[in-house]
């Protein structure tokens, strides 16, 4: 049963305090009914069509076709109680039909452009080497407020639909690629495109694959290469490694990525899965990081905010300070439709607005809702308990030495703590972690655990692109983005400055 939540006399609508549990067709206002789609499809293709006909606001936006709402399908499984997908998840399956439900998972799929998705998926083809699962993300894709943009041309013969977006000089567009095996793809790549590998390559694909796998986050990446005309930076990761990632937090590199917008060019079935827990533990851990009552742009900004954290670009002079609150203030309708199914099936959270009782207020990008969360030790503790398994773990040992319990002790805790999972489906916090979920430093606790699971492996990876990518294009990839950070220095200065003289 969902609980009485913080309500004080605010009235939600049916998607705000519908009892839903990852229902197939939940009630939703018409505008954002569910669509039943094949899960092989994605939610931006021309089978799916909207009870609604009229036009949404996000699919004016975006200019895909006007029956389609960018809210569409927000329901992402089955029963959590009776799959119990995110506690036990077979991460062996191989289609989608082995997924939970049918529309699982429809929510990673973020609306864009045609035409320029096309363009996209267009520079996959060009590439050999078997791509298992793909995505396109950034500034290059996806719109970031205040952004600086470079003074000279990017792209030496971009489709039109790639300049028609990006407008201007345009920007480098960054993927990921998933690969089923490391040293194949690379053998292949290398035969293909030898000119988008460093010296590294002329060591050939053995001496590649290990750098990649065996340092950093796993990922390895060719940056300022030229497809289709299109310059991009494209890295290439083990799927297996990326599943990892994602279930357990390792690294937090991609996780962290895939925690905010991305553009799914190609879709896998098992990172599918994957990529729904670790969109509900980056939930989690926002609400451990956040008070009682919150925005819904500060709990998306404190998700964005988590690959950040001890990232050593932050530190440097080499990445834009204001990064977490552009990407937000561009991107509220796709980080909703990430996340609102999710916040929508939690039971100790969600929406408290006067604005949730009208129906449009989902394709509204203007639209900031208020949010509250239930404080209570049980839930939070239950929270506490279900965090992905490396990162949970680290939070534990900071808080066994923080209470100094002993090693011998703190095993027989853990040990009896496991058993009892037995007895129930889903895991539930116990003293352990209520305590922990109770602490008034717990904000800090959850901080610092990320940024132990962050700070070696990024700085490892960043160190590692000396490498990958050469002296050359190193020095040059600094130099960008030291020139952004200036110039979104100068942006920021001078919109204090206006906002200054507007109060005077």
């Amino acid at each position: 049963m969902r609980s009485a939540m913080i309500s004080r006399g605010s009235t939600p609508s049916s998607l705000c305090r519908a009892h839903l549990r990852y229902s197939a067709l939940p009630r939703l206002p018409a505008s954002v009914r569910c669509f039943a789609i094949d899960s092989r499809s994605t939610l931006d293709s021309p089978l799916i069509r909207s009870a609604n006909a009229s036009p949404s606001k996000s699919s004016l936006l975006y200019n895909v076709p006007s029956q389609l709402s960018s809210s569409a399908s927000f329901s992402t499984s089955s029963s959590l109680s009776e799959t119990d997908w995110d506690h036990n998840p077979n991460l062996q399956i191989s289609n989608f039909s082995e997924l939970p439900s049918k529309d699982f998972g429809v929510n990673q799929h973020m609306i864009i452009n045609q035409e320029f998705k096309e363009a996209l998926r267009q520079i996959l083809w060009q590439f050999r080497a078997p791509i298992r699962y793909a995505f396109a993300y950034g500034s290059g894709v996806f719109a970031q407020n205040g952004s600086a943009v470079s003074s000279t041309p990017t792209h030496p013969s971009a489709p039109a639909a790639i300049q028609k977006m990006q407008q201007g000089p345009g920007k480098m567009i960054d993927f990921i690629f998933g690969v089923s095996y490391t040293q194949h793809w690379h053998a292949l790549n290398l035969n293909q495109h030898r000119d988008h590998y460093s010296g590294l390559g002329s060591l050939g694909s053995y001496a590649v694959s290990q750098v990649q796998d065996r340092f950093g986050a796993g990922v390895y990446f060719n940056t300022h290469v030229t497809v289709s005309g299109t310059l991009i930076k494209y890295g290439v990761v083990n799927l297996d490694t990326l599943c990892d990632d994602l279930t357990r937090w390792d690294t937090l590199y991609l996780a962290g990525r895939l925690q905010k917008p991305v553009k799914i060019l190609r879709d896998h079935p098992k990172v599918r899965l994957a990529n729904q827990m670790n969109l509900l533990s980056a939930l989690r851990v926002a609400l451990l990081l956040l008070p009682e009552r919150f925005s819904e742009f500060e709990l998306y900004s404190t998700i964005a905010g988590i690959s950040y954290m001890g990232d050593l670009r932050m530190v440097l002079p080499a990445e834009d300070p204001g990064k977490v609150r552009n990407i937000v203030s561009g991107q509220m309708a796709h980080f909703r439709r990430l996340y609102a199914p999710l916040i929508n099936n939690l039971p100790n959270v969600s929406f408290q607005d006067p604005r949730c009782s009208q129906d449009d207020w989902i394709d509204d990008p203007d639209a900031i809702m208020g949010m509250a969360q239930d404080m209570d030790p049980v839930r939070r503790g239950n929270m506490v308990r279900r965090l992905p398994e490396s990162f949970r773990d680290k939070l534990y040992f900071q808080y066994q030495g923080r209470y100094a319990i002993p090693g011998a002790e703190f095993n027989k805790m853990m040990a009896e703590n496991n058993s009892t999972q037995d007895i129930v489906r889903r895991p539930q916090g116990g003293f352990f972690e209520r305590r922990i979920a109770s602490d008034e430093k717990l904000q800090g606790e959850v901080s610092t655990a990320i940024k132990k699971t962050i700070r070696w492996p990024s700085t490892i990876q960043t160190i590692k692109g000396t490498l990958t990518a050469g002296l050359g294009k190193s020095w040059y990839y600094i130099k960008e983005k030291r020139e952004k950070h200036r110039k979104s220095q100068l942006v920021a200065k001078a919109a204090a400055t206006n906002a200054d003289t507007k109060k005077e």
